[in-house]
């Protein structure tokens, strides 16, 4: 077995994690999260943590359980409006908030595990998001600069990985998940399925294995819907 390969996520995380880190944390919605690494994050106790990730997951599942806990200090995201936990602690000003556009987001999180510092997008330019931010004329167009991510730990969740740590994520899973297995100082990965190295075919995999440092098979998935809607059946 590949020394990258523990027996449960919070032996996995058990002396990477400490108050006061960075940690990226990977999915879409509720779509493609750590459940067990989040929840193992949960039971150690660490605080004030800064956490980067699409958006907060919702009361009481997700990312929601770090903040019932209030083990969250501060929350760059895209999308929290799911959650009330989070609403009740921004508006208190007991939780911080570095609001990004979703596409920005995405490319701060690209541009940091790719090891550069900092690029120019158009997004933002003219509103509230450019504030403080340098603007610079390219082409006779404004362009502000946003900072590229990184962070002291990355956790992600794929549907299939080997023991060597290469991952296939399924789908939506595929949004956020990829992008910061490479931009962690250190990236741990949780799979649905965990199989011997040589199974994945070299051209399904979408994070190579050099990224991941650690690997868990995660068990209990719920697999929540953010939103369900639905109709009568028979209805067009």
């Amino acid at each position: 077995m590949s020394k990258k390969v523990y027996p449960d996520a919070a032996t996995a995380l058990a002396d990477l994690l400490r108050d006061g880190m960075t940690i990226m944390s990977g999915g879409f919605g509720l779509c493609g999260i750590p459940e067990n690494l989040i929840l193992a994050i949960r039971e150690s106790g660490v605080r004030d943590l800064t956490v980067i990730s699409n958006n907060a997951g919702i009361d009481g599942f997700g990312l929601g359980i770090l903040l019932e806990t209030r083990q969250v200090r501060r929350m760059v995201s895209s999308y929290v409006g799911e959650n009330k936990t989070f609403e009740k602690q921004y508006l208190a000003g007991e939780l911080e908030l570095e609001f990004n556009p979703q596409g920005t987001l995405a490319e701060r999180i690209r541009a940091g595990g790719a090891g550069i510092p900092a690029f120019f997008t158009k997004t933002g330019v003219g509103t509230i998001v450019a504030d403080g931010k340098e603007v610079r004329e390219f082409d006779g167009e404004e362009y502000v600069m946003e900072r590229g991510l990184v962070a002291d730990l990355s956790i992600v969740k794929a549907w299939k990985g080997d023991i060597e740590g290469n991952l296939i994520y399924r789908m939506t899973a595929r949004n956020f998940n990829p992008m910061m297995a490479t931009a962690g100082r250190m990236t741990v990965a949780e799979v649905e399925h965990l199989v011997p190295a040589g199974e994945l075919g070299a051209d399904a995999i979408h994070t190579p294995g050099i990224f991941v440092k650690r690997i868990v098979a995660g068990r209990d998935y719920e697999k929540r819907i953010e939103q369900r809607t639905t109709r009568a059946r028979g209805e067009a």
